[in-house]
């Protein structure tokens, strides 16, 4: 059964939708970016249906401070530790049997929850392509960047296209001047708050990887601590695909067995 609840959060009332089952681990779903609760292609949702009824576990999304349904102001994920908290917390009152939550999230939301986890009390991390990136232009990361080229030199179409004059010059300069840059746009310190909080904590982590997912490229790029990473073979961030969204629903079912 899916259910709608509204619960508070500093004055404000966030909307959540439980996929209710008679399991002891639940899965908390947090949204990254913009993005409401159904997900990218209604991913999360499915998900949420999937786990619940053929893995027996409760499944809570919700939609954060100004966002979807949810009333307040924006003020992305660096804000949205009360709005985690508050969800947990929800998620554990009408869920009753629930013991342990793993709470899952994708880009910006596998952030926050790397650095806010312990406030909700979750007992378990499933964290996709985590955002490290800081970048004030629209180019994609320079790490993305490299890997990009690094595999069209690989290529042989790619010399042929340069030669009869089929690629871009302007962008390929532009490419190359971003990742001559220092320092990189990624930054370190937001990969080191993550790790340090992480390992404070001690609690199960596995981080899941997009293998061509810009996002993704950077994170592995900044990232130089001891984890748990798993690489779904897939460019798409959302994990869109059908091969993907079975991976990545296998991936959920060992984080909650």
């Amino acid at each position: 059964m899916r259910r709608l609840i509204e619960f508070p959060c500093t004055g404000d009332t966030l909307t959540g939708t439980l996929d209710e089952a008679p399991g002891q681990t639940g899965l908390l779903i947090v949204s990254g970016g913009n993005e409401i609760r159904m997900g990218a292609h209604r991913g999360m949702a499915l998900l949420a249906a999937r786990v619940a009824a053929e893995l027996g576990a409760p499944v809570f999304r919700f939609d954060r401070r100004g966002i979807g349904d949810s009333t307040g102001v924006n003020r992305g994920f660096e804000s949205s530790v009360q709005d985690i908290s508050a969800a947990a917390a929800t998620f554990a009152a009408e869920a009753p049997r629930m013991q342990r939550i793993i709470a899952f999230g994708n880009c910006d939301a596998a952030t926050a929850l790397a650095l806010f986890h312990s406030a909700a009390s979750v007992d378990g991390l499933l964290l996709a392509n985590p955002w490290v990136v800081e970048s004030g232009d629209d180019m994609p990361p320079a790490a993305a960047i490299r890997s990009h080229y690094a595999e069209k030199l690989r290529d042989p179409k790619e010399w042929l296209k340069l030669a009869k004059g089929g690629v871009n010059i302007a962008k390929l300069t532009k490419g190359l001047l971003k990742i001559s840059k220092k320092p990189s746009e990624v930054s370190a310190g937001l990969a080191a708050r993550m790790a340090e909080t992480l390992a404070a904590s001690q609690i199960p982590v596995s981080i899941l990887l997009a293998k061509g997912d810009n996002t993704a490229i950077a994170f592995r790029d900044a990232w130089k601590h001891p984890a748990r990473i798993e690489t779904c073979g897939t460019a798409s961030h959302s994990f869109a695909h059908a091969a993907d969204k079975a991976w990545l629903f296998d991936q959920v079912r060992q984080a909650l067995a």
